[in-house]
């Protein structure tokens, strides 16, 4: 994924989102509502997680150092997995626990269709981001499905993008469920229903990208598809067979590749660099991102021998 692609979905996520957080301070100022103030403190976290991305963008095109020789890739992986901590407690947690104050102690809302009409203009702002997102996405995810695309991408920006702008629509509709159904019935009861809907969700979604993220940032190998691309790529030539190989990401952009190769016996020592420069050449064709590359040419060996 180019990183353009990801930087204009955070930036068109976080313009919404600053717009929208402060429109719906503004209406939960005016009816007092819980799901408004609810709502209001996940756009104020979706707002802060996109400059948390942007940081991890920034600081990962650092130069390796003798002490990070492999670079600062994983820097993305770092502030994605703090964004997925910050939309658990900032968003989920607050909305739960507003939603269970608002149970115990339910107030009436005041002026409720100035608060229909921000949470409208609202799910307009997100939409335009969610369909930024999905646009973006749509270019490399191929013809992955959209779960499997967040479960297998290296690149963790889009996804984070793609699920909170998820839980942002759904949330707004949940809190437009909460404020319709108190104005329709007198009964607050239902906007505290509606913020603990916006809690559950954002939960879940939160408890997803953390799972995610962290595998990411422990480290993850290549894809299905590019471990298959990258064997074939290995045997060709005078490689006879592929011993053992080993992949991580050392970043969204940067796939370490380690193997030992299996080569015709008795190739002189040029002949075996030529092919083992042949065989990275073939890897970074066929995978791009495949940055770093350590082949380890040997004999071909029967499982007893080895």
């Amino acid at each position: 994924m180019s990183a353009g692609g990801g930087t204009r979905a955070i930036l068109a996520a976080l313009a919404a989102n600053a717009g929208i957080a402060v429109a719906k301070f503004v209406g939960f100022a005016i009816t007092g509502s819980s799901s408004m103030l609810a709502e209001s403190v996940h756009s104020v976290a979706d707002t802060s997680n996109q400059g948390l991305l942007l940081l991890g963008q920034k600081t990962s095109r650092r130069e390796a150092t003798r002490e990070h020789p492999f670079g600062f890739g994983r820097d993305r992986y770092f502030y994605s997995f703090i964004v997925a901590l910050m939309l658990f407690s900032l968003g989920a947690v607050f909305a739960i626990y507003e939603g269970i104050h608002k149970l115990e102690h339910p107030e009436p809302l005041t002026s409720p269709v100035v608060a229909v009409a921000i949470l409208v203009i609202a799910i307009i702002l997100e939409g335009y981001s969610f369909r930024t997102a999905m646009v973006e996405s749509a270019k490399i995810k191929r013809d992955v499905s959209w779960w499997g695309f967040i479960r297998q991408s290296r690149t963790p920006e889009l996804p984070v993008v793609l699920l909170e702008d998820t839980g942002a629509l759904l949330g707004l509709l949940f809190a437009l469920f909460g404020v319709g159904l108190s104005v329709i019935t007198g009964d607050a009861f239902w906007d505290g229903v509606g913020t603990l809907m916006i809690g559950a969700l954002l939960g879940v979604i939160a408890i997803i990208l953390i799972v995610e993220m962290k595998s990411l940032l422990i480290g993850e190998g290549a894809t299905p598809r590019e471990h298959e691309s990258i064997t074939t790529a290995i045997v060709s030539g005078r490689v006879q067979r592929l011993i053992h190989i080993r992949t991580q990401y050392l970043g969204p952009d940067e796939l370490l590749v380690a193997a030992k190769i299996a080569l015709e016996p008795g190739l002189p020592l040029a002949e075996v660099a030529r092919e083992i420069d042949a065989a990275e050449q073939r890897i970074r064709a066929a995978v791009p991102s495949a940055r770093l590359i350590y082949l380890e040419p040997d004999l071909d060996r029967t499982p007893a021998q080895a």
